[in-house]
């Protein structure tokens, strides 16, 4: 009898332990979630056409890209996401066997557009090499569009909620 006492006595209290911390959980919960809602979501999407008798083919419907052809690629970001996506950047890579047209990358509100030589390691508006001299000294030279590997674009301004902004540029099969 007196073990059916001490159950009656601290049930009561289990259960109210039991609803404050379940309380305490769901609170928790909705601010995770709160936390968790409010931040970007980047989508990105890479297409390709083939440059074609005056016309661009899709990549996917063209079958064979032959030496000499030039490929339009497209890098297209959404922001689905209920907040800006500050310090945003992109990287289209210049695929092995391709070598990049100068003056080609373009992109929608202004971005800063780099170049890389080391697969990303560096990026520089106009990359450099040591270009050894006649006299065995060594002078910086640009480096030659064929030695590109990588396109960077990156924007001052935030990619903002339900923003889209798109890059482009094109690359020669060799």
């Amino acid at each position: 009898m007196k073990k059916m006492k001490t159950y009656v006595r601290t049930l009561p209290l289990v259960i109210a332990s039991l609803l404050v911390l379940g309380s305490v959980a769901t609170f928790a919960q909705r601010k995770f979630m709160m936390l968790r809602a409010v931040r970007p979501e980047v989508k990105v999407m890479l297409s390709a056409a083939v440059e074609r008798d005056d016309a661009r083919v899709p990549v996917e419907k063209a079958s064979i890209v032959k030496s000499g052809e030039v490929l339009d690629w497209t890098i297209t970001s959404t922001n689905d996401g209920n907040a800006p996506a500050h310090d945003y950047k992109t990287v289209g890579e210049i695929p092995a066997g391709t070598e990049f047209v100068t003056g080609s990358a373009t992109a929608d509100g202004g971005a800063t557009v780099t170049y890389s030589i080391d697969r990303g390691k560096t990026f520089s508006e106009k990359p450099m090499i040591d270009q050894r001299q006649t006299d065995g000294s060594t002078k910086k030279v640009q480096a030659p569009v064929s030695m590109y590997t990588q396109v960077r674009y990156e924007w001052a301004d935030a990619l903002e909620q339900n923003g889209k902004l798109v890059a482009t540029y094109k690359v020669r099969l060799r």
